[in-house]
C-alpha cells in the first residue's frame, strides 16, 4: 500500500509538474526594452523613436520600428509602436497602405512586431511590387503598455491614423500622409473604425479607401455566434476583459462565474498567435458549453458592443471581403451588414469568395488578392469607385 502511495503522489508531483511547465511555455514573450525606450509626450502622430527591424521582412525590402504618440478614447496620451517597410530600391515619396492587424492577444508580448508582424497580411509581395510603403501599428498595449482595448473601434482607429502621421516624419523613408487602410477580422473592425473617425481625428492624413477583410462588424452577432468554437471562446476572453478594463459598467464577474472567471483571465493573458495557444484550448476543455453564464444582450457589455458597431458614415469608398466558408465570422452576418451600409448609402464594394475560411481569405495565393491590389492601386490614382449596393 505504501508502494502504491508513493507511486501514486510521484504521478501527481510529475502531472503538476508538466502543467506548471506547460503554463510557463504558453506565457507570451517579453517585449524588447525599445518598447519601453520612449517618454509619452507630444502631439498625437509624433514620431518618438526608430530602429531597425529584420523580422520576417521579405527581400527586397527595408524596415524599421518606430514608436509614436497616440490618444486612448478618454483622451489620455499614450505610446504606441508599428513596423513601417518600404522597397528596397523605392524612391520616395511612397505611397503607404497603413495595415490594422487581427486578432493576436492582449497582453504586450503579443504584438505583431513582437511575434511576427505579416502573418495574414494579404498581398505583401504584391504590396512591395507596386513601390508602396507598409504602415503595421500595433495598436496601444500590444508592444507597449497601457493595456490593450480588444475591439474597441476608436482607440484601434487612433492608433492607426497616428501610425500614418508618425511615419511621415521620418528621414529613413520618405513616406506621403496619403493613404489606403487594409485590416484582417479584428484589424477589419479597426480599419472601418479608421474611415469613420478620419476626417475628425486626423484631416491631415488623407484616407482614400478602406479595405476590410472579414471584419468583425455586428459584435453582438459574433460573440453569441463565437460559443460553439475554441477559438471563439479565447476571442470572448479577450474581449470581456479588455472591456472590463475599457468601460467602467462592465464587470467580469456579471457574465461569467465560479471557476470560470480565474481561468478566463488566464486565457486572456495569452497570445492567440501559434502552438502556445493550445495551452488555452486545453484550459477551455474544462468549461463545457456556453463560455457566459449571462449573455451580453440587454446588458452593459451588450450597449457596449453595439456601440462598437462600425456603421459609419464612411466619406471614403469602403471594400468588404468575406470567405463564404468562414467559420469565425459567418457570411450571414456578414452579408446583412454589408446590406446595412447599403442602405446608408457608403460606396461600398462588397465580395463573396466561395471556398475561402477565415484566414484563407488573405493567404498569398487567395483569390482576393488581384481584385484588392486593383481597387488599391485605383484608389491612389484618385479614380471613382462604383458601389455594388444594388447587387
Amino acid at each position: 500500500m505504501r508502494r502504491f502511495l508513493i507511486v501514486g503522489v510521484g504521478l501527481l508531483v510529475v502531472v503538476a509538474g508538466l502543467i506548471g511547465g506547460g503554463w510557463l511555455w504558453a506565457r507570451p514573450d517579453q517585449p524588447a526594452a525599445f518598447y519601453r525606450s520612449a517618454v509619452a509626450e507630444g502631439a498625437p502622430g509624433t514620431l518618438l523613436a526608430v530602429e531597425p527591424y529584420d523580422l520576417d521582412v521579405p527581400e527586397g525590402a527595408r524596415a524599421w520600428r518606430i514608436l509614436y504618440m497616440t490618444t486612448r478614447i478618454d483622451g489620455t496620451p499614450a505610446v504606441a509602436s508599428a513596423v513601417v517597410m518600404v522597397p528596397e530600391a523605392a524612391n520616395g515619396p511612397l505611397l503607404p497602405v497603413a495595415w490594422a492587424h487581427g486578432t493576436n492577444g492582449t497582453a504586450p508580448g503579443c504584438a505583431p512586431s513582437v511575434v511576427g508582424p505579416f502573418n495574414n497580411v494579404p498581398a505583401v509581395a504584391a504590396l512591395l511590387a507596386e513601390g508602396w510603403a507598409y504602415v503595421g501599428t500595433d495598436y496601444v498595449g500590444l508592444g507597449t503598455e497601457g493595456g490593450h482595448a480588444y475591439l474597441v473601434g476608436e482607440d484601434a482607429a487612433r492608433a492607426v491614423l497616428d501610425s500614418v502621421r508618425a511615419a511621415a516624419q521620418m528621414v529613413e523613408a520618405d513616406i506621403s500622409p496619403r493613404t489606403v487602410v487594409w485590416g484582417h477580422s479584428q484589424g477589419g473592425h479597426s480599419a472601418l473604425w479608421t474611415g469613420m473617425i478620419a476626417e475628425r481625428y486626423a484631416p491631415d492624413v488623407a484616407v482614400l479607401g478602406i479595405a476590410a477583410q472579414a471584419p468583425a462588424s455586428d459584435l453582438p452577432a459574433l460573440v453569441e455566434g463565437a460559443q460553439d468554437g475554441l477559438f471563439g471562446k479565447i476571442v470572448s476572453s479577450f474581449l470581456l476583459y479588455a472591456y472590463a478594463q475599457t468601460y467602467d459598467d462592465v464587470h467580469v464577474e456579471d457574465y461569467v462565474s465560479g471557476y470560470r472567471g480565474p481561468l478566463l483571465r488566464d486565457i486572456a493573458g495569452r497570445c492567440a498567435v501559434d502552438a502556445r495557444a493550445l495551452f488555452s484550448m486545453a484550459e477551455l476543455a474544462l468549461m463545457p458549453g456556453d463560455l457566459f453564464s449571462t449573455m451580453p444582450e440587454g446588458t452593459p457589455l451588450g450597449r457596449r458592443l453595439e456601440e462598437n458597431i462600425p456603421v459609419g458614415p464612411f466619406d471614403m469608398p469602403v471594400f468588404i471581403a468575406q470567405g463564404m466558408a468562414d467559420e469565425i465570422v459567418l457570411e450571414p452576418v456578414q452579408t446583412a451588414f454589408a446590406a446595412r451600409l447599403c442602405a446608408d448609402g457608403t460606396n461600398l464594394i462588397y465580395r463573396r469568395y466561395e471556398g475561402l475560411e477565415h484566414v484563407s481569405l488573405v493567404a498569398p495565393d487567395s483569390l482576393l488578392t488581384g481584385g484588392l491590389i486593383d481597387w488599391t492601386r485605383a484608389r491612389f490614382a484618385g479614380e471613382a469607385s462604383e458601389p455594388d449596393c444594388a447587387g
